[in-house]
This record gives structure tokens, C-alpha cells and sequence, in this order.
């Protein structure tokens, strides 16, 4: 679990990467020619399949270990102690429940319309792109969209603080060398991440 977290949390930063081409650009093509490439050349297909397994790893692991904790654990403590309980990793699993349900919304927007051929499509040089960039502009204009899509990054966030302390504690980066560090980069890399996705519906919406 602590592996495909890891591989995810790398994803995020090459997704992150791939998004801010719509912002940093006026010409919307930057944009479409990059998910044109991520969309067609043969390794990113290999390495499309090794992410929705990561994924996928990921989420049956979560669900074996929570199901694990519930069974060894059938009541509740009457009195919670939370000593050595962070705050974000007592709501890990609804924070996962309300990601992967963005995730499914994220999809049906964007991927599933992309491989099924719906959409708008742009013709240059002979070769077709579908406008990607337009469709991401048009769902950034609407208000509802850009406020479920940054909640859904601060749920991620709180998902992301504690996950990535979690995984590395997991491979046995648990100790007085590593743990420090390792807080202050999980808390850089959630603000970034936040950050960065946050920012580009609210350029695109403003401007």
C-alpha cells in the first residue's frame, strides 16, 4: 500500500506539471499537444495501466486494512485516546471515500470522453488533437465546478499530509534522522500540490 501511495504521490506532481500548461500558455495548443503526447505514445500507455493498478492497489489495501481494524477492534473505546493519533489519519478513510468519488466525476469528464472519442477536436498539421484545453476552460467558468473541484484538492490535501508521513513510516523511515524531515516535506509537497491544482481553475475562472 505504502509503495502505490508513493507512486501516486509522484503521479500527482507529473499531473500537476501536465495542468499548469493551460495557465502558463495563451496558446491552448502547449496544452492539447502534451495530453496528445500522454495520450498516444506507447510508454505513457504502458505506464497509464501501472497507475489505475497503483490506484486500484492502493484503494483494495486501504479497504482490507480498515475492514482488518474493525474486526480486531468490534467496539469502540468508550474514551478515544488520541495521543498517538494524528488528526488527519482518523479521517483517512472518509477523506479517501469523498477523493475516489471526485475521482469518478473526474473521469467521466475528462478520460472516459477522451477515449471514446466525444469532444471537440483540433486539426494541425494533419494530425487530430482533441481541444482538451477548451474543455478544461469551459468547466473552469462555472462556479459550482471550480468549488467542488477545489474542495476536492483540500480533502486530497488532508489525505496527502498524513499518507505521505504514513508510507515512508511503513518502508522504516521511522526514526529521528528521517521523521523530521519527512513531516516538513509532506507538509511542502500537500502545499504545492493544493496549491498548484487550486490555482488553475481560479486563473481560468478570473480571468
Amino acid at each position: 500500500m505504502s509503495l502505490a501511495g508513493i507512486f501516486l504521490i509522484l503521479f500527482l506532481l507529473v499531473h500537476l506539471g501536465i495542468n499548469l500548461l493551460v495557465v502558463l500558455f495563451d496558446d491552448p495548443m502547449v496544452y492539447n499537444k502534451a495530453a496528445h503526447f500522454m495520450g498516444n505514445n506507447i510508454l505513457i500507455k504502458i505506464f497509464e495501466i501501472v497507475l489505475i493498478g497503483g490506484l486500484l492497489l492502493h484503494v483494495i489495501y486501504a479497504l482490507i486494512l480498515q475492514v482488518q481494524n474493525w474486526i480486531a477492534r468490534p467496539n469502540r473505546y468508550r474514551k478515544a485516546n488520541y495521543s498517538n493519533t494524528s488528526f488527519f489519519s482518523k479521517f483517512m478513510i472518509h477523506t479517501a471515500a469523498i477523493i475516489l468519488a471526485f475521482l469518478a466525476l473526474h473521469f467521466s469528464d475528462f478520460y472516459f470522453r477522451a477515449k471514446f472519442g466525444h469532444g471537440a477536436e483540433i486539426i494541425q498539421d494533419g494530425v487530430v488533437y482533441h481541444d482538451f484545453a477548451a474543455e478544461v476552460i469551459d468547466k473552469f467558468k462555472m462556479l459550482p465546478f471550480v468549488i467542488v473541484y477545489i474542495a476536492a484538492f483540500m480533502f486530497l490535501g488532508f489525505h496527502l499530509i498524513h499518507g505521505f508521513q504514513s508510507a515512508f513510516k511503513t518502508l522504516g523511515m521511522d526514526n529521528r534522522k528521517y521523521t523530521p524531515a519527512i513531516q516538513v516535506l509532506s507538509v511542502i509537497y500537500t502545499v504545492v500540490v493544493v496549491a498548484g491544482f487550486s490555482a488553475i481553475p481560479l486563473l481560468i475562472y478570473f480571468m
